[in-house]
């Protein structure tokens, strides 16, 4: 079953379309990457998934429902979760209860710290290894840690739908592995993942399928063993 599906989406930018005739769906339950040189799209189709822009033509359909212009929040509410290429945290406020705001926007729950929602909380915490710290600012933490509070917060809110966008940008080495964990994790819980990602590494070694972008226009789609080989993938943006 596709979770969602993309059909001819335009997005233009005065004369420029940062993404042009634009088709791909991704299956539930995969993890499915998204590629290409940058300015190729990725964040414009994520930003358009998610309700942060409006479509100029073109359906997005989550679960068969048609969602394009729809509200961000209308979208969040129907299962659609994302983070974003520069780290949005809540900086003021500690680890708990910047995830504990995900769970109280995600869903019709009491707007109190109920039993419920402080356990679940410290679930998605202990999840992504920030429970010990979760008294510390958001703006104490280090990047790694900001960015795996980013997808605890997308999480609380029970996503079907998971939209990562460059989550291991700037990442070292170890803390890119780990976030790979994370992720192939993040789909036993049943969360259906769509990333965005330079970090080839990962990209090629977690992702179920590829899809690449080139001036706003798909390129080529496959496994990552049949990107690695596409030559004009090759040549535009993997490189020799």
């Amino acid at each position: 079953m596709n979770i969602l599906e993309i059909e001819g989406l335009y997005k233009y930018f005065g004369g420029l379309a940062a993404a042009a005739a634009v088709d791909l769906h991704v299956e539930e339950g995969e993890i499915v990457g998204l590629i290409g040189p940058n300015g190729a799209g990725k964040t414009t189709v994520f930003n358009l998934v998610s309700g942060a822009l409006v479509p100029d033509s073109g359906t997005v359909r989550f679960k068969g429902i048609s969602i394009g212009g729809l509200k961000p929040y209308r979208i969040a509410r129907m299962g659609i979760a994302r983070t974003f290429q520069s780290v949005k945290v809540f900086s003021k406020m500690t680890v708990l209860d910047n995830v504990l705001l995900g769970y109280l926007f995600g869903g019709s729950k009491p707007l109190a710290m109920t039993g419920p929602a402080r356990r679940e909380t410290e679930e998605i915490l202990a999840f992504m290894g920030l429970k010990e710290i979760m008294g510390t600012r958001a703006q104490d933490l280090i990047l790694a840690n900001q960015k795996k509070l980013e997808v605890a917060r997308a999480l609380a809110t029970h996503p079907n739908l998971l939209l990562l966008d460059e989550v291991m940008a700037g990442l070292t080495p170890t803390e890119v592995a780990h976030s790979m964990e994370l992720v192939k994790k993040i789909r036993e819980r049943g969360v259906t993942v769509f990333m965005i990602e330079h970090v080839m590494k990962a990209i090629m070694t977690i992702c179920d399928r590829i899809i690449v972008l080139h001036h706003g226009e798909k390129i080529a789609e496959g496994t990552p063993q049949e990107i690695v080989r596409n030559r004009t993938v090759v040549e535009v943006y993997l490189g020799d």
